[in-house]
């Protein structure tokens, strides 16, 4: 196909629709018409993320989401945030397990500024990338994890989960944060392959949803895009197939100047994409999600063991996906207390399922959830792309209510009997140290742990 034209394909979904298009260099592109209001989200998936990472440089994934705001070609210093900001648009980006996303929010006749600043960086990074913007950002994100991580309440648990429910060795043992160590050692060569091994066109994903011209809108992705090269260098990233369950309960005690006891628990679920991903999603809500759960009844309105208490799902598509059991604790209440509390809710789940009030409730909030995602523009646009990159077919994004609604009591019945079970955990309890904040205070300090995608 010569440069310059496309491939499309278009579907409609529930009153939402998406078009499809592929550059000659690879980009795939997906528009999403909607004129409610007048602005549009421009969302980037590249298919890179921390699984892609070897021992020893880890951290790259994550690093290189703060070089792309660093400058490029056409575009010094921190021009693309004064830019976007300065059109009256929002901008981020993201860095997770499995991809790197960039994504701009900006008035409908800003769009051509948005697409034109994603294309000049994709193309032209490596020119505006030195040795002082490399240590800059390097900086950057040591600071961060400083604050994030190492000098928080709790701010590793998520790190030394992972680190256990996925083992030496296995492409989702590290998170994206990175080591100090790692992030202290990347070279700018290091950057430099990085970032032309998987910057490509033909390794991301662009959508644009909202009010937009999707022929004006394609015009613009072809004029900015398509003369970028593709790269065939990219390695497929390593296998992260592991046994369904642990096999044994992992555990640490962590002492550390915290203001409560608590126990953090990481289960091996179904990998995402998957029917028994949406029944778990389904069975953690009925049990940890929020003020109406069966944990949260238990743990904090009943026994009133716990000042808070949640079960929440992280859906991994190259991996199986991690169950996230957060509980901590009230006053002086010990630690084996609440976990044969938790022990003996999730064997009567497991024997009994979910009541039909619970399964109702549970898929209306899931459903209102994907609902509220689906009606913004950044959360279309980032959805889109998450189906394209994650599992091929950006549609799917449009039709997941429809499969959260389809699953049945006894598919989520099955999967808690089948996972939510003590051989298939990693747990970390804390425990408190002298001159830590009194574990009364605990009710100020409740949700302190480290973001799992960032």
């Amino acid at each position: 196909m010569p440069m310059g034209h496309t491939a499309t394909q278009q579907a409609e979904s529930g009153g939402l629709k998406a078009t499809e298009h592929r550059l000659a260099n690879g980009l795939r592109v997906v528009l999403s018409e909607d004129h409610l209001t007048p602005v549009a989200a421009i969302c980037l998936w590249y298919d890179v993320g921390s699984r892609h990472e070897v021992k020893g440089r880890t951290g790259l994934a994550h690093l290189f989401e703060h070089l792309m705001f660093q400058g490029s070609a056409q575009v010094t210093g921190n021009g693309h945030f004064e830019l976007v900001q300065g059109a009256g648009g929002s901008l981020n980006g993201t860095t997770s397990f499995e991809r790197t996303n960039y994504f701009e929010t900006m008035p409908a006749h800003q769009v051509e500024l948005a697409l034109w600043l994603e294309a000049d960086r994709m193309g032209s990074l490596l020119t505006a990338l030195d040795e002082e913007s490399l240590e800059n950002q390097r900086d950057v994100v040591k600071n961060e994890r400083r604050q994030r991580y190492d000098n928080v309440p709790y701010g590793t648990a998520f790190e030394k989960l992972v680190a256990m429910a996925y083992p030496e060795g296995h492409p989702y043992h590290h998170t994206p944060i990175g080591s100090m160590a790692d992030l202290d050692a990347a070279s700018l060569e290091d950057a430099r392959a990085f970032f032309r091994t998987y910057y490509a066109p033909n390794n991301a994903v662009l959508s644009v949803v909202g009010d937009i011209d999707p022929g004006q809108t394609l015009a613009w992705i072809e004029k900015y895009f398509g003369s970028i090269p593709s790269h065939d260098g990219k390695l497929p990233p390593r296998d992260g197939t592991l046994p369904v369950v642990i096999g044994e309960q992992l555990r640490e005690v962590v002492e550390e100047e915290v203001p409560a006891r608590a126990l953090m628990a990481a289960y091996r679920l179904p990998q995402d994409g998957t029917r028994e991903a949406d029944a778990a999603d389904l069975a953690l809500t009925v049990l940890g999600g929020g003020e109406s759960s069966r944990l949260h009844n238990r743990l904090v309105r009943r026994d009133r063991t716990a000042v808070a208490a949640g079960f929440g799902l992280l859906r991994l598509s190259g991996a199986p996906s991690l169950g996230w059991l957060d509980v901590k604790t009230s006053g002086g209440v010990e630690v084996p207390a609440i976990e044969a509390a938790v022990d003996e809710e999730l064997a009567r789940f497991a024997e009994e399922g979910p009541t039909p009030q619970e399964m109702e409730r549970a898929q209306a909030q899931i459903e209102r959830e994907w609902l509220d995602r689906l009606a913004t523009m950044g959360g279309r646009a980032d959805e889109l792309c998450r189906f394209a990159v994650l599992f091929g077919d950006p549609q799917l994004a449009l039709t997941a209510v429809e499969r959260v609604l389809d699953i049945t009591p006894e598919e989520v019945r099955a999967v808690a009997a089948a996972r939510l079970r003590p051989d298939n955990r990693a747990v970390l309890v804390y425990e408190p140290v002298q001159g830590a904040e009194s574990a009364d205070d605990a009710a100020d300090d409740t949700d302190a742990e480290g973001e799992a995608a960032q």
